[in-house]
């Protein structure tokens, strides 16, 4: 396969309160704020790969088509974290075997392993025992 031209540069989140997105993102990630423009607030640019939020008037509606998975070498003791920062446990999930998470507004996320994980035939896994 060719190289491609193209490449991600960055991951912009809607939210109808941006500051407080990226506030709990920044925390999360350990990723400070680095600028704000018009209705976007970004986060400082990683691996070549930027993460900003975009204020919106519409709120959350439904599933996230596109989610994150964030890498804990301790993705059970993250859930405390998460829900300290105000995000909160999907259950809904949790039949999956996933550590499933929504940040303050909503938009899901999983926190997962660093290591290898086994999954089943049907996308399901039992890290967190």
């Amino acid at each position: 396969m060719a190289d491609s031209p193209m490449q991600i540069n960055a991951l912009i989140v809607d939210a109808e309160d941006p500051e407080r997105l990226a506030a709990f993102w920044s925390e999360l990630l350990g990723r400070p704020v680095v600028g704000r423009t018009g209705p976007y607030v970004w986060l400082r640019r990683e691996n070549g790969l930027g993460l900003g939020f975009q204020r919106t008037a519409s709120p959350k509606s439904g599933k996230n088509r596109m989610h994150l998975d964030i890498a804990s070498p301790d993705p059970a003791a993250e859930q405390q974290r998460v829900e300290a920062l105000g995000g909160r446990r999907l259950e809904e999930y949790a039949d999956g075997g996933f550590l499933v998470m929504a940040d303050p507004e909503g938009n899901e996320f999983c926190v997962i392993p660093v290591g290898p994980f086994e999954l089943d035939g049907e996308g399901r896994t039992n890290y967190l025992g």
